[in-house]
């Protein structure tokens, strides 16, 4: 049916064990960081607002991801030595979002300071993107969209591709930290995003489209992120002993714009349309916090618990069965994504996509999803989802 160069076992044979080795990292380092949290006193402490956990919670989980992360890609890079600048962008980027996040949990910055961090991580990472391109293939995928035939110069295309890491990371970073209101939520759904991306990636390889390791790279960045995520995640499911943290959250919204980003070089709306799909259970819910603060004409920076998991909870959820209920609609628009991507022509991918906004988007008005009984608590500065830039 397909015309592949590679079957999916020979793209995983030499490279599926850097996902065990972010995993093994993860699962080790993560009680350790928990006890340097305890003996340090950096925790999460409850309040009558926005944290409504009984005890004093550790942070820096995000530490041990990230830590589980990065020596994936320095290992493919040595596989791979033309990649070393796509893999040096990309991680010294992520140290820029787990360390902005990280000062965040100790010092709660203001949003602007949360930006610039973000900002300043994505020009780190578009530099290592352009090294493989990206300027002139996202510049690409939006001209073949539009259906214009001249290649677009590079003192347009640069900024174009820049001006687009920008906005997917800032809107991907500050999606994930939305989502970090339960137990094992985030990081659950990320996991599910992450194999959701392997499954993508894999499929792409198989094509072999790029000859230089490029296609095979990609697979490792999500295989590490999935491993380090799993290897967290005991730690983290309800009740949590540990937390991601802003630094933890931010970074697994920064995987997400990065591969989203990497979907952009294959030159077409496709890839990074189906990678969007993947990632739609935060979109959502980030857009409903939008929406339904702007209703209640309140600033869409100000702190509330009346996320979408929230309001399943207020309606009588415990949250074992909400976070069990993500991981679920997580899987379908994984699915989605894959299927869309795999099987379906660009037009009808977005129809499809339309139709289930539109679904969506009624069943939150219909339920009282927009405008909650429960009133909106106003506190910015927290790690729920206050300040987020």
């Amino acid at each position: 049916m397909w015309n592949w160069k590679f079957t999916p076992a020979d793209i995983l044979q030499d490279i599926w064990l850097l996902g065990v080795l972010a995993y093994v990292i993860a699962l080790v380092l993560t009680p350790v960081m928990r006890w340097i949290a305890y003996r340090a006193n950096i925790v999460d402490r409850p309040d009558a607002l926005l944290k409504p956990h009984g005890r004093p919670i550790a942070y820096l989980g995000g530490l041990a991801v990230c830590a589980g992360f990065l020596p994936p890609l320095v290992a493919a890079a040595v596989t791979w030595p033309n990649l070393w600048p796509l893999a040096a962008g990309i991680s010294g980027a992520a140290v820029i979002v787990t360390l902005t996040g990280l000062l965040d949990d100790l010092l709660n910055l203001r949003p602007r300071y949360k930006l610039l961090g973000q900002l300043l991580a994505a020009c780190v990472l578009f530099a290592g993107l352009w090294s493989v391109g990206i300027h002139t293939r996202a510049a690409d995928m939006f001209r073949l969209a539009a259906g214009a035939d001249n290649p677009m110069p590079d003192w347009l295309a640069i900024p174009i591709g820049a001006l687009l890491t920008m906005a997917v990371l800032v809107a991907t970073t500050n999606a994930t930290n939305l989502l970090d209101g339960l137990d094992g939520l985030c990081g659950g759904v990320t996991a599910i995003i992450a194999l959701a991306f392997v499954a993508l990636t894999i499929f792409l390889a198989c094509f072999g489209h790029h000859d230089t390791g490029l296609d095979q790279f990609r697979v490792v960045i999500c295989l590490a992120m999935a491993g380090a995520v799993l290897g967290f995640l005991p730690y983290n499911a309800p009740p949590a002993g540990i937390f991601l943290g802003d630094a933890g959250s931010m970074l697994l919204g920064f995987f997400v714009a990065t591969m989203l980003m990497l979907f952009s070089l294959e030159g077409t709306l496709r890839w990074f349309l189906a990678g969007s799909v993947i990632f739609g259970l935060p979109i959502i819910d980030t857009a409903l916090a939008v929406v339904r603060r702007l209703a209640a004409r309140v600033s869409i920076f100000a702190g509330d618990r009346n996320h979408l998991y929230d309001q399943l909870v207020h309606r009588g959820m415990n949250v074992k069965a909400v976070v069990g209920l993500f991981y679920f609609l997580a899987l379908l628009a994984g699915a989605l994504g894959v299927l869309q991507a795999v099987y379906l022509r660009m037009r009808h991918a977005i129809l499809v996509d339309l139709s289930v906004l539109a679904v969506v988007a009624v069943v939150f008005v219909t339920t009282g999803m927009v405008r909650p009984q429960r009133p909106a608590r106003k506190k910015a500065g927290t790690q729920a989802d206050a300040d987020q830039a």
